[in-house]
């Protein structure tokens, strides 16, 4: 007999409904949030213009309410249209942050157009008569123009208090995405709104995904296991997961664990093997994604061209402009020396806290490889003692018997690499990009490793953000890749922005 109570049956639906329906519930949650947010910063640009004493300073409210609607209308179309509301995430959700600032830049022109556009007009008796003389054409334009006229003349409000209002509303909208960004990880790792998955294959590049899915938590997937070739296998654990079964029981495991996406890792099977699997996925209607042939080449930067039915993928022009290293250079030097000064009582502190906690010197230098192959001497706080130290792979937590009292507080923060600064001002790093590794760990690297020799070396990266900032940076160079192949001033900065969260919650790399 069924002893739940009614309330706790209502409770049950509502979950059962939350789980089936969680993205697009989400969805419509976000764009209720970002209109919200879009409104807040008009109104708090109002107010600063108000207060400022400006020309629209004795502007009412009133007139600022239709402007309110089309900026807040123009705000969330250009939001859609730079993909912030797909279900689909980059890494660490960088290319949202990266949409809003183009987002938000787009909406600002948009609007002042419109608003020069389509303001109020008023026609001249002679106007009138002109028109009514006129052809239809004309006619009709007049009419369209008067439907849509926003009564507004660009004249009755403050220019500067729109300015304001749109920086307000990238600094809002960046501010209340990566809260939303949060919120919805925090979601998912207690389990709320996650999708269950499988993995189809059980080889190498099925246990990288999977590895990859423990590591980002935001994918919303709950992956119950692997299925696989060899019934010897079943029951045998993988990367903290198990295989369930064979591909003969493809169909009885999707319904038993109620899965809802399928990930196909087989690149190395045959083309007819995995259209077999991809025709009995869409006959149970479950989606379903395939890693490719040749996914290394894929997971870079490619172009895909059709001659007539057939696909080609070659690779773009992937070299920095001029230009671009340029402006890169100089904002390394400008925040590298900003540093400095900033930091100047931090490098004496440490200085003395390292030399009274062990012997040896306060800085420690290394040789590291960097932007394509040159070897160059790294500088950091020293964090270990002199005699544990040398080439063996780094720490990977604070209870490294090689690692000092004081240098555990360093690692933690992150401080230990403030000394790289002076790496970046004689150019053989930059603030952002890939770490450097030590020379005999790139000794080993294959061509796809090799990429990331492309660009100067940086203190801080993806990875350095990234769920997998504990793990060895050799296993997860796709963090460094995909730097490569998206570098732009603009990813610069969102790493920049989300290196300080980091540093400030103390869970910088070890």
């Amino acid at each position: 007999m069924d002893s739940r109570t009614p309330i706790q049956e209502r409770d049950n639906a509502f979950g059962h409904f939350v789980r089936r329906h969680f993205e697009p519930l989400m969805l419509a949650a976000q764009v209720l949030i970002d209109l919200g947010v879009v409104l807040l910063a008009c109104l708090v640009g109002f107010l600063i213009g108000q207060r400022s004493g400006g020309p629209g300073a004795g502007v009412p409210l009133s007139v600022y309410i239709e402007l309110w609607t089309l900026t807040a209308a123009v705000c969330l179309v250009c939001f859609h249209a730079f993909g912030m509301y797909s279900p689909v995430k980059s890494l660490l959700n960088v290319e949202e942050f990266k949409a809003i600032a183009k987002s938000c830049a787009v909406a600002f022109l948009v609007v002042v157009t419109l608003t020069l556009l389509l303001r109020s007009t008023e026609p001249t008796a002679a106007g009138v008569a002109s028109t009514a003389d006129g052809d239809a054409v004309f006619r009709a334009l007049r009419q369209l123009h008067a439907a849509i006229d926003l009564r507004l003349d660009p004249t009755s409000f403050s220019r500067l208090t729109l300015l304001v209002s749109f920086v307000l509303i990238l600094f809002f909208t960046t501010v209340s995405r990566f809260v939303s960004f949060k919120t919805i990880q925090s979601l998912h790792r207690r389990g709320i709104g996650n999708r269950n998955a499988l993995v189809l294959g059980t080889g190498t590049t099925a246990q990288w995904l999977m590895r990859k899915f423990t590591l980002v938590p935001t994918l919303g997937l709950r992956t119950v296991g692997f299925v696989g070739d060899d019934p010897d296998e079943v029951g045998r654990s993988m990367e903290r997961s198990v295989v369930l079964g064979t591909f003969d029981e493809l169909e009885a495991l999707i319904g038993r664990f109620k899965v809802s996406e399928v990930f196909v890792a087989l690149p190395e099977a045959a083309e007819e093997r995995v259209m077999e699997f991809i025709e009995r996925l869409e006959a149970l209607g479950v989606t379903y994604r395939v890693v490719p042939r040749f996914y290394h080449l894929m997971s870079q930067r490619v172009r895909i061209e059709n001659l007539d039915s057939i696909p080609l993928i070659s690779r773009p022009d992937r070299s920095q402009g001029t230009l671009s290293a340029l402006v890169k250079r100089l904002l390394d030097i400008a925040l590298a020396l900003v540093t400095l000064v900033l930091t100047a009582p931090l490098f004496v502190v440490a200085a003395i806290l390292i030399k009274r906690d062990s012997e040896g010197p306060i800085f420690y230098l290394q040789e590291r490889i960097g932007k394509d192959g040159r070897p160059f001497r790294i500088f950091k706080f020293r964090t270990m003692h002199v005699h544990l130290s040398g080439d063996a792979p780094a720490p990977r937590d604070d209870h490294d018997p090689r690692i000092t009292t004081v240098g555990r507080l360093l690692r933690r923060y992150s401080l230990d690499e403030l000394p790289q600064v002076l790496n970046v001002l004689t150019g053989e790093m930059s603030m952002v990009g890939p770490r450097p590794e030590m020379p005999f760990i790139v000794a080993g690297y294959g061509a796809l490793e090799r990429e990331r020799l492309r660009a100067k070396p940086g203190i801080t990266g993806l990875w350095q953000i990234s769920y997998a900032r504990t793990e060895e940076i050799h296993k997860n160079l796709d963090y460094d890749i995909y730097y490569v192949e998206n570098r732009s001033l603009l990813l610069d900065l969102v790493i920049l922005v989300l290196t300080v969260f980091a540093v400030v919650k103390g869970t910088g790399a070890h």
